[in-house]
């Protein structure tokens, strides 16, 4: 199965809601990210990706390691997506839909229950975002 490498942020605001966001064209939402240019640190891809996608401007400093984690991919049947993941702490004001994005939502563990969520977001990024409601 070909893999795709993405940096993906998981982004809980002050009340714990976890940001997703959902990429035109598609039915499921996941974290905000995306796929590396040549020469970009993960970091970095996800740094440029969260200003392109929701006009977020941070550094490495914001990002707080979470590690890598595989799953089937949710909109390129055949694939999996091997994600290096970070925590980013802000403002649920600071974001707003920009670039290939059709909607962002900020999300609570009920609402994870009825949305159409992306494989490697329910496996894997909002069990961390959510540690009290692992099963």
């Amino acid at each position: 199965m070909p893999d795709i490498h993405v940096s993906a942020a998981v982004i809980v605001d002050d009340t714990g809601r976890v940001l997703v966001v959902r990429k035109q064209g598609t039915t499921r939402f996941m974290q905000p990210g995306g796929k590396p240019e040549p020469g970009e640190t993960p970091s970095q891809t996800l740094i440029r990706e969260l200003h392109e996608e929701l006009g977020l401007r941070l550094d490495e400093a914001d990002l707080e390691p979470l590690g890598t984690f595989v799953s089937e991919a949710a909109n390129e049947p055949g694939h999996r997506v091997v994600a290096e993941a970070f925590s980013v702490s802000i403002a649920a004001a600071e974001v707003v839909v920009q670039a290939e994005l059709a909607e962002l939502r900020w999300i609570t563990p009920a609402d994870a229950e009825t949305l159409p969520l992306a494989p490697l977001s329910v496996e894997h990024l909002l069990p961390l975002a959510w540690p009290a409601t692992r099963a």
